[in-house]
Protein backbone atom coordinates (compact mmCIF):
# COMPACT_ATOMS: atom_id res chain seq x y z
CA UNK A 1 0.00 0.00 0.00
CA UNK A 2 1.20 3.55 -1.07
CA UNK A 3 2.27 5.88 2.17
CA UNK A 4 4.72 8.56 2.61
CA UNK A 5 7.91 6.28 2.21
CA UNK A 6 6.76 4.54 -0.65
CA UNK A 7 9.88 5.77 -2.91
CA UNK A 8 12.23 5.39 -0.06
CA UNK A 9 10.96 1.37 -0.36
CA UNK A 10 11.59 1.50 -4.25
CA UNK A 11 15.45 2.23 -3.09
CA UNK A 12 15.81 -0.25 -0.19
CA UNK A 13 13.16 -2.46 -0.33
CA UNK A 14 10.58 -3.68 2.33
CA UNK A 15 13.27 -5.63 4.68
CA UNK A 16 15.01 -2.10 4.96
CA UNK A 17 12.15 -0.09 5.34
CA UNK A 18 11.18 -3.00 8.40
CA UNK A 19 14.76 -2.14 10.14
CA UNK A 20 14.17 1.56 9.99
CA UNK A 21 10.86 1.40 11.61
CA UNK A 22 11.81 -0.50 14.31
CA UNK A 23 15.08 1.52 15.05
CA UNK A 24 15.88 4.01 17.21
CA UNK A 25 18.28 7.21 16.90
CA UNK A 26 19.68 9.82 18.76
CA UNK A 27 20.71 13.25 17.85
CA UNK A 28 22.45 15.32 19.69
CA UNK A 29 22.34 18.99 18.77
CA UNK A 30 19.88 19.90 16.11
CA UNK A 31 21.30 23.02 15.10
CA UNK A 32 22.80 23.38 11.52
CA UNK A 33 23.80 19.86 11.09
CA UNK A 34 21.37 17.92 13.18
CA UNK A 35 18.58 19.78 12.36
CA UNK A 36 18.98 18.26 8.29
CA UNK A 37 19.99 15.15 10.16
CA UNK A 38 16.44 14.37 11.78
CA UNK A 39 14.70 15.77 8.65
CA UNK A 40 16.19 13.60 6.74
CA UNK A 41 15.79 10.49 9.55
CA UNK A 42 12.22 11.44 9.79
CA UNK A 43 11.49 11.27 5.93
CA UNK A 44 13.31 7.43 5.90
CA UNK A 45 10.92 6.39 8.21
CA UNK A 46 13.09 5.89 11.39
CA UNK A 47 10.64 4.12 14.15
CA UNK A 48 11.99 6.58 17.09
CA UNK A 49 14.01 9.44 17.22
CA UNK A 50 15.54 10.85 20.61
CA UNK A 51 16.93 14.52 19.88
CA UNK A 52 19.06 16.36 22.26
CA UNK A 53 19.79 20.30 22.58
CA UNK A 54 19.00 22.99 25.21
CA UNK A 55 18.56 25.76 22.59
CA UNK A 56 16.04 28.13 21.47
CA UNK A 57 15.78 29.21 17.78
CA UNK A 58 17.46 32.59 17.37
CA UNK A 59 16.95 35.20 14.33
CA UNK A 60 20.89 34.50 12.98
CA UNK A 61 19.79 30.54 12.73
CA UNK A 62 17.71 31.32 9.78
CA UNK A 63 20.68 31.57 7.11
CA UNK A 64 21.19 27.82 8.08
CA UNK A 65 18.84 25.78 10.44
CA UNK A 66 16.17 24.16 9.39
CA UNK A 67 13.87 24.51 12.07
CA UNK A 68 14.63 28.17 11.70
CA UNK A 69 12.17 30.05 10.86
CA UNK A 70 10.84 33.39 11.60
CA UNK A 71 7.71 32.04 13.57
CA UNK A 72 10.15 29.56 15.48
CA UNK A 73 12.48 32.02 17.18
CA UNK A 74 12.07 31.79 20.80
CA UNK A 75 11.59 28.20 20.78
CA UNK A 76 13.02 25.40 21.66
CA UNK A 77 14.63 23.34 18.92
CA UNK A 78 13.60 20.22 20.13
CA UNK A 79 10.24 21.16 20.33
CA UNK A 80 9.99 22.46 16.93
CA UNK A 81 11.79 19.57 15.64
CA UNK A 82 9.62 17.11 17.33
CA UNK A 83 6.30 19.39 15.69
CA UNK A 84 8.00 18.42 12.40
CA UNK A 85 8.83 15.14 12.41
CA UNK A 86 5.40 14.34 13.38
CA UNK A 87 3.71 16.25 11.04
CA UNK A 88 5.76 14.04 8.39
CA UNK A 89 5.22 10.84 10.28
CA UNK A 90 2.80 10.91 13.26
CA UNK A 91 3.65 7.25 14.30
CA UNK A 92 7.06 7.84 14.93
CA UNK A 93 8.12 7.93 18.62
CA UNK A 94 9.35 11.30 19.48
CA UNK A 95 11.72 11.84 22.85
CA UNK A 96 12.95 15.49 23.81
CA UNK A 97 15.53 16.41 25.86
CA UNK A 98 16.05 19.92 26.13
CA UNK A 99 19.56 19.22 27.56
CA UNK A 100 23.23 20.60 27.10
CA UNK A 101 24.97 17.39 26.90
CA UNK A 102 28.35 17.16 28.72
CA UNK A 103 29.98 14.47 31.43
CA UNK A 104 27.42 15.99 34.25
CA UNK A 105 24.26 15.31 32.42
CA UNK A 106 25.35 11.82 30.64
CA UNK A 107 23.64 9.83 33.11
CA UNK A 108 20.46 11.26 31.58
CA UNK A 109 20.84 8.67 28.50
CA UNK A 110 21.03 4.83 28.26
CA UNK A 111 23.33 4.12 24.96
CA UNK A 112 22.39 0.78 25.03
CA UNK A 113 18.56 1.75 23.98
CA UNK A 114 19.95 3.13 20.54
CA UNK A 115 20.83 1.57 17.76
CA UNK A 116 22.56 4.57 16.25
CA UNK A 117 23.66 8.19 17.63
CA UNK A 118 24.39 11.40 15.97
CA UNK A 119 26.72 13.77 17.32
CA UNK A 120 26.02 16.81 15.98
CA UNK A 121 27.50 19.57 18.84
CA UNK A 122 30.04 21.89 19.04
CA UNK A 123 31.83 21.05 21.96
CA UNK A 124 34.94 18.54 22.34
CA UNK A 125 34.02 17.82 25.72
CA UNK A 126 30.38 16.82 25.11
CA UNK A 127 31.85 14.95 21.52
CA UNK A 128 34.58 12.79 23.42
CA UNK A 129 31.67 12.00 26.31
CA UNK A 130 29.45 10.60 23.32
CA UNK A 131 32.21 8.40 21.83
CA UNK A 132 33.42 7.07 25.10
CA UNK A 133 29.48 6.19 26.07
CA UNK A 134 28.52 5.33 22.64
CA UNK A 135 31.96 2.55 22.63
CA UNK A 136 31.55 1.49 26.24
CA UNK A 137 27.29 0.52 25.25
CA UNK A 138 28.59 -1.01 21.32
CA UNK A 139 26.50 1.29 19.78
CA UNK A 140 27.57 2.79 16.56
CA UNK A 141 28.36 6.72 16.14
CA UNK A 142 28.62 9.76 13.25
CA UNK A 143 30.52 12.75 14.34
CA UNK A 144 30.33 15.73 12.87
CA UNK A 145 33.74 17.39 12.54
CA UNK A 146 33.86 20.91 12.17
CA UNK A 147 30.88 23.05 9.32
CA UNK A 148 31.74 26.50 10.19
CA UNK A 149 33.25 28.61 8.30
CA UNK A 150 33.62 26.66 5.43
CA UNK A 151 32.09 27.13 2.06
CA UNK A 152 32.47 24.89 0.15
CA UNK A 153 29.88 21.55 0.27
CA UNK A 154 31.83 19.31 -2.47
CA UNK A 155 34.82 18.79 0.09
CA UNK A 156 33.11 17.14 2.60
CA UNK A 157 33.58 13.28 3.34
CA UNK A 158 33.21 10.34 5.30
CA UNK A 159 36.24 9.19 7.26
CA UNK A 160 38.00 7.55 10.17
CA UNK A 161 38.44 9.81 12.37
CA UNK A 162 42.69 8.78 12.14
CA UNK A 163 42.43 9.79 8.46
CA UNK A 164 41.10 13.26 8.48
CA UNK A 165 43.35 16.35 8.34
CA UNK A 166 43.04 20.25 7.61
CA UNK A 167 39.89 20.20 10.36
CA UNK A 168 41.25 22.35 12.89
CA UNK A 169 38.64 19.73 15.16
CA UNK A 170 39.11 16.83 13.75
CA UNK A 171 42.67 17.63 14.96
CA UNK A 172 42.09 17.78 18.75
CA UNK A 173 39.80 14.96 18.27
CA UNK A 174 42.11 12.95 16.99
CA UNK A 175 44.62 13.53 19.73
CA UNK A 176 41.56 13.31 22.79
CA UNK A 177 40.60 9.82 21.01
CA UNK A 178 44.00 8.34 20.65
CA UNK A 179 44.69 9.04 24.36
CA UNK A 180 41.87 7.62 25.92
CA UNK A 181 42.67 4.72 23.63
CA UNK A 182 39.67 5.08 20.87
CA UNK A 183 40.71 2.79 17.97
CA UNK A 184 38.22 4.34 15.34
CA UNK A 185 35.32 6.98 14.89
CA UNK A 186 33.12 7.15 12.06
CA UNK A 187 32.89 11.41 10.72
CA UNK A 188 32.37 13.49 8.63
CA UNK A 189 34.86 16.19 7.48
CA UNK A 190 36.46 18.64 5.01
CA UNK A 191 40.04 19.11 4.23
CA UNK A 192 38.68 23.07 3.14
CA UNK A 193 40.33 25.25 5.22
CA UNK A 194 38.30 27.44 7.25
CA UNK A 195 37.51 31.36 6.40
CA UNK A 196 38.49 34.11 9.11
CA UNK A 197 34.95 35.54 9.30
CA UNK A 198 35.20 39.48 8.81
CA UNK A 199 35.69 41.42 11.81
CA UNK A 200 32.37 43.97 11.41
CA UNK A 201 31.44 44.80 14.31
CA UNK A 202 27.83 45.83 13.28
CA UNK A 203 27.01 42.57 12.42
CA UNK A 204 28.51 40.36 15.61
CA UNK A 205 26.80 38.53 17.95
CA UNK A 206 29.95 39.61 20.37
CA UNK A 207 28.41 43.40 20.31
CA UNK A 208 24.45 42.63 19.32
CA UNK A 209 23.52 39.84 21.09
CA UNK A 210 19.81 38.84 20.45
CA UNK A 211 19.97 35.57 21.55
CA UNK A 212 16.45 34.41 23.07
CA UNK A 213 15.72 34.85 26.91
CA UNK A 214 16.96 31.85 29.47
CA UNK A 215 19.51 30.47 26.42
CA UNK A 216 23.05 30.08 27.00
CA UNK A 217 24.28 32.85 25.18
CA UNK A 218 26.54 32.28 21.50
CA UNK A 219 29.01 35.06 22.89
CA UNK A 220 30.30 32.37 25.49
CA UNK A 221 32.21 30.79 22.57
CA UNK A 222 35.63 31.85 22.20
CA UNK A 223 34.95 32.37 18.74
CA UNK A 224 31.73 32.96 16.28
CA UNK A 225 31.78 31.54 13.34
CA UNK A 226 30.66 32.33 10.15
CA UNK A 227 28.07 29.68 8.02
CA UNK A 228 25.82 29.62 4.97
CA UNK A 229 22.69 27.64 3.62
CA UNK A 230 25.02 24.80 1.57
CA UNK A 231 27.12 23.55 4.02
CA UNK A 232 25.85 22.56 7.21
CA UNK A 233 22.37 21.44 4.96
CA UNK A 234 25.05 18.81 3.25
CA UNK A 235 26.80 17.90 6.38
CA UNK A 236 23.74 16.95 8.26
CA UNK A 237 22.15 14.94 5.06
CA UNK A 238 25.50 13.26 4.61
CA UNK A 239 25.25 11.87 8.06
CA UNK A 240 21.91 10.82 7.74
CA UNK A 241 22.31 8.69 4.48
CA UNK A 242 25.52 6.94 6.20
CA UNK A 243 23.00 6.19 9.01
CA UNK A 244 20.23 4.90 7.06
CA UNK A 245 23.16 2.65 4.86
CA UNK A 246 24.36 1.81 8.02
CA UNK A 247 20.93 0.19 9.71
CA UNK A 248 19.56 -1.41 6.73
CA UNK A 249 23.19 -2.76 5.78
CA UNK A 250 22.44 -1.11 2.02
CA UNK A 251 24.92 -2.84 -0.65
CA UNK A 252 23.93 -1.40 -3.90
CA UNK A 253 25.86 -3.32 -5.98
CA UNK A 254 24.59 -3.63 -9.01
CA UNK A 255 21.20 -2.52 -8.95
Amino acid sequence: MLNQFSRTELVFGKEAMDKLEKSRVAVFGVGGVGGYTVEALARSGIGALDIIDDDKVCLTNINRQILATRSTVGKYKVDVAKDRILDINPKCEVMTYKTFYLPDTKDEFDFTDYDYIVDAIDTVTGKLELVMNAKAAGTPIICSMGAGNKVNPYMFEVADIYETSVCPLAKVMRYECRKRGIDKLKCVYSKEKPIRPLEDMSISCRENCICPPDTRKCTVKRDIPGSTAFVPSVVGLIIAGEVIKDITHFDRGDR
